[in-house]
């Protein structure tokens, strides 16, 4: 099977697809077995959703070989254009590029209402629309322009400001500048001395925090009401909140990967996650679920499969994503969705 085949075998397979027109790609790769690459050549088919073949017509069921060789069927989704999630939208939506003027992109996460005065906010993660603040160092202030899309994706403050940011959850490091005014002075006087014959040297005293992180979290005002739209991309409204429970079915919209599926895999979670520049810092009582996220969908809500909300993602890897349980989130925002 050479490349320029592809194409055609492309489209001879279609006449299979009468299921929902659920075949949208055909290549070349390895054939895969319970899990495993066999290193055998195959025509990979690739489907929105894989069926069983009792689940099929006679007439929709793809043969075991084409083109002299097996194919196999693979599992991709419904795959979309993700330029729409980081170009300039107004009125904009939950699931779009979004950020404070700082930082590079995360994501919108949520439309929500403040208890006390019913005014609408954004609602995102710290280090998304706070610049990873614990309230003293500098990194934001409350009334900084948050742009819609973010510095990545093109934005600038001159031309997309969508909202300011009107208040966050310090986030605090594992590690930290004493605020004692006698370490301070200690500092001081030590980086005189070592500058004397190492100027190129700077000495920083630092404490252990025994401060644990809840949430990451901030909500933003917007420049005026019709620039924002509360449907979540893709999603819709959203229907209420929900606990996280153990095998709960869950989905994002977010900046990056778009729509993506998992499960709950684990609850009340502590643990450490890297900042930045070796910075860590610690979470308590955290969610984890399978892979779903990549940098850029931090800040996207997590909603079960009927939109009630669960959680706010804030960090992941390859091989999980993390997120905080949203009943922590709305109660230190003093919000509701």
């Amino acid at each position: 099977m050479n490349k320029s085949d592809i194409p055609g075998i492309f489209r001879e397979i279609l006449k299979f697809n009468t299921h929902e027109n659920n075949i949208i790609g055909v290549g070349r790769g390895h054939k895969y077995v319970r899990g495993m690459n066999t290193g055998q050549d195959a025509l990979m088919i690739l489907v929105k959703k894989k069926y069983r073949s009792s689940n099929l017509d006679r007439g929709s069921v793809l043969p075991r070989t084409m083109a002299n060789v097996p194919t196999d069927v693979i599992e991709v989704g419904d795959i979309r254009l993700l330029g729409e999630r980081m170009e300039f939208r107004r009125p904009a939506q939950p699931g779009m590029s979004l950020g404070h003027y700082k930082i590079s992109a995360g994501t919108f996460g949520a439309v929500v209402k403040d208890k006390d005065t019913g005014e609408l906010l954004i609602l995102s993660n710290n280090h998304v629309m706070a610049n990873i603040t614990d309230g003293c160092d500098g990194r934001a202030t409350v009334g900084d322009p948050i742009i819609q899309p973010g510095i990545y994706d093109g934005g600038k403050v001159e031309e997309c400001t969508i909202a300011h940011l009107r208040r966050f959850i310090p986030l605090y490091r594992e590690t930290n500048s004493p605020h004692c005014k006698i370490a301070q002075i200690f500092e001081m006087l030590l980086n005189k001395c070592i500058h004397s014959f190492r100027p190129q040297y700077q000495v920083q005293v630092l404490r252990k925090s025994e401060k644990l992180n809840l949430v990451d979290c901030a909500v933003a005002t917007p420049v005026n009401s019709a620039a924002i739209n509360a449907e979540i991309l893709e999603f819709g409204f959203v229907n209420g909140i929900i606990e996280p429970t153990l095998g709960l079915s869950i989905k994002k919209s977010g900046r990056t990967t778009g729509v993506t599926h998992s499960q709950v895999l684990a609850t009340n979670i502590t643990f450490k996650v890297s900042m930045s520049n070796h910075e860590y810092a610690v979470f308590t009582d955290q969610v984890l679920s399978g892979p779903m996220s990549m940098p850029g969908d931090s800040g996207s809500l997590i909603l079960t499969d009927d939109n009630y909300a669960v959680g706010l993602l804030f960090a992941g890897s390859e091989q999980a994503t993390i997120f905080n349980k949203i009943t922590h989130v709305l109660d230190k925002l003093n919000v509701t969705l």
